[in-house]
């Protein structure tokens, strides 16, 4: 049952902040109830106002920092609060760190799983890191003009910003120039939405339209994408409708390994990370950890475009992807023949409910590596004994799918040898994580 919320509202209250929750909220308490107070920090004393109340909790905002942490920063972005974007551009990135490997180890530990070894880190640029994003599109009719950006943090609005520090900067930096764009459009009111993905040398926009373009409008897009460098792509229906506008042949390729040595074809609507450092520095940690050795079998499940797959691939015997996604499993096949790589196979399958007489569920394998979605794995998790592998290495989205499927892996005979976490969205209070089990 969802729980109840109502709107807040009464004067303004004096409180003090105790601890900073998972979604990056200064926890304080009032009368004995707990109060998440966006934009407060750790041993702060600030004053507040409830937007909403619920039964065992309710949600402020921080009006004015009475006593301010010494870990507070002013925020980069003047807008800040409004938007969506981020959560934590008040708190010094170095803190921001410390606190999401905190909370992850206290949840380990709330749950009963010890952790041998916590990782160092895995860090990259505080800024300008973000090379993938989905942004919204809005003429507003009252403001006489279109806005881009990415949603406000307490509705539906596109948020009011020229600019974007976390975005790569050859988009981040040119919102205003997108809006304009837009807005000189015959179409200006039917585009919702700009995909943005990236990878080292080419930035690629995919501009989603609900009604066909004038042939005025595809010529401005399309100078707009040779007057930018940017590869322009249309999308008028589903992700299968898309077509390139400027250039005529147009790829972008992920480099899971910094020497560039495997290179895997992907587009603005498929699923890649959005920090090309971090991954980069995530792929390699996972190798180094997982101990493949040259006459070892792997499987790697959630596999997607083989991010993990290829190159493991050339430090192992074989690997065995598994994706849920036809397609997905069909274009790791493709990236694994343009990359000369030929002891991976492939298997579609659906890891919530995975059947047991699938090839790879009846076989035993040295090596084992999840990479799941914020949901988790908990399925897959409670029979992953039968795979009898010796180390398994889980990376995680969501730190509450990895505790919970962290105590079943344990409970199959596994000790948690390693946890740290991958600061891949600075400024948010996202967390990702690496774990090594072992048997």
């Amino acid at each position: 049952m969802a729980r109840r919320r109502r709107a807040g509202g009464g004067k303004p209250l004096e409180v003090a902040i105790e601890s900073l929750s998972h979604e990056g909220r200064g926890i304080a308490r009032v009368n004995g109830k707990t109060v998440f107070v966006f934009g407060a920090l750790p041993g702060e004393r600030v004053r507040i106002q409830v937007r909403r109340r619920a039964r065992q909790y309710d949600e402020a905002d921080a009006l004015e920092v009475l006593e301010a942490s010494p870990q507070r920063v002013a925020p980069r972005c003047p807008a800040f609060g409004v938007c969506g974007g981020c959560s934590l551009q008040h708190l010094d990135n170095d803190r921001q760190v410390a606190t999401k490997q905190h909370n992850l180890l206290a949840q380990m530990a709330h749950a009963g799983v010890e952790v041998e070894e916590v990782l160092p880190p895995l860090r990259g640029a505080a800024w300008g890191y973000r090379d993938k994003a989905r942004l919204g599109v809005k003429y507003v009719a009252k403001k006489g003009r279109v806005l881009v950006g990415f949603r406000e943090r307490k509705a539906s609005f596109i948020a009011d910003i020229g600019h974007c520090d976390v975005l790569l900067s050859r988009v981040g930096e040119r919102l205003d120039a997108l809006a304009a764009l837009i807005d000189g459009l015959d179409a200006r009111a039917r585009i919702p939405q700009i995909e943005v993905a990236a990878d080292r040398e080419h930035v690629q926009l995919v501009f989603r339209h609900l009604d066909p373009l004038s042939p005025a409008d595809l010529n401005r897009l399309a100078d707009f994408g040779r007057a930018q460098d940017f590869f322009i792509q249309l999308q008028p229906g589903g992700p299968d409708s898309l077509r390139n506008l400027h250039p005529d042949e147009q790829a972008l390729y992920l480099e899971p390994l910094a020497d560039a040595s495997i290179r895997i074809p992907f587009g603005a609507l498929d699923f890649v990370q959005v920090n090309r450092e971090i991954n980069q520095q995530m792929v390699a940690q996972a190798l180094r950890l997982l101990e493949v050795g040259p006459d070892e079998r792997v499987l790697d499940l959630f596999c997607g475009l083989g991010n993990f797959t290829l190159p493991l691939a050339r430090r192992s015997a074989s690997v065995c992807g598994v994706e849920g996604d036809a397609t997905m499993v069909a274009r790791a096949r493709d990236a694994a023949r343009f990359n000369g790589i030929d002891n991976t196979e492939y298997y579609r399958a659906d890891l919530a409910d995975p059947d047991p007489a699938s090839p790879w569920m009846r076989r035993t394998w040295d090596k084992l590596l999840l990479d799941p979605p914020r949901s988790g794995a908990r399925e897959i998790a409670a029979d992953i004994g039968r795979f009898e592998a010796r180390r398994i290495v889980y990376v995680s989205c969501q730190p509450s799918s990895l505790v919970r499927d962290a105590v079943i892996i344990r409970d199959q005979g596994y000790r948690l040898a390693q946890l740290g976490v991958m600061d891949m969205f600075p400024q948010t209070a996202h967390v990702e994580s690496m774990a090594v089990f072992v048997r």
